[in-house]
């Protein structure tokens, strides 16, 4: 298992300097990656990056939002039987967004480093679940494609308790029928391996938000660039 060994981490390709309570959190996620395949740390981000990424959220009128599909490109649809929540990706245009970006552009340094994953690019969006919204067990990895690697999910509700529900739901594998229940508490982090573990969002009692997100590959080939513009 890997072990920290120094309180202040210097990425040397862009020279930015990882404060020591991410050092802790990408310390952790590595740990638990290698061990686990996944991890889940509470309060995991500097309390002003969630409470930005908090205000944004909050502050989005419902245009903003899309219906969320299955697939990808022209594969792309929507299928209210397997999910049914609102999405919005995550672009950087606002100083939260932003700061969310470079947070995880640190990690993906860091776990290139630590585990040599390979990461090359990351994709995240807000996600809004309203009352009785779902999202069916799925894996996040497409069937054939080896392009997620590392599944991410960041909660944002203050306040949750055990009777709001809304739980997220990993599956150790397939014929896995029972999971492990985690609830959306405001700051929780969760990461896993994106082709391992099969997982479902159960529906909440209360608006429930979050941000999505995958940490991918470069499967680029001369006909098809990845990821698609």
């Amino acid at each position: 298992m890997f072990k920290p060994r120094i309180l202040v981490y210097l990425i040397q390709s862009s020279q930015e300097l990882i404060t020591q309570q991410n050092l802790q959190t990408y310390n952790l996620i590595a740990e638990d990656i290698y061990a686990n395949g996944m991890a889940v740390i509470p309060n995991a981000l500097p309390i002003e990056l969630i409470e930005g990424l908090w205000s944004q959220v909050h502050g989005m009128s419902s245009e903003q939002f899309d219906q969320a599909g299955i697939g990808r490109e022209n594969e792309l649809m929507q299928n209210h039987f397997v999910r049914r929540d609102e999405i919005c990706w995550i672009n950087g245009s606002s100083p939260a967004g932003q700061a969310w970006l470079d947070w995880t552009h640190q990690l993906q340094q860091f776990l290139n480093k630590r585990l040599f994953l390979g990461l090359f690019s990351f994709e995240s969006h807000f996600a809004h679940y309203g009352p009785g919204d779902f999202y069916k067990r799925h894996v996040d990895a497409f069937k054939g494609d080896t392009n997620r690697i590392l599944s991410v999910v960041l909660y944002l509700n203050p306040g949750w308790v055990t009777d709001d529900a809304g739980e997220l739901v990993i599956y150790q594998d397939e014929f896995d029928l029972v999971g492990t229940k985690i609830l959306p508490h405001y700051g929780t982090l969760v990461t896993f391996l994106s082709d391992e573990f099969p997982h479902e969002v159960l529906a909440a009692n209360r608006d429930r938000y979050s941000i999505a997100g995958w940490f991918r590959v470069n499967t680029s080939t001369a006909d098809k660039a990845d990821p698609p513009r």
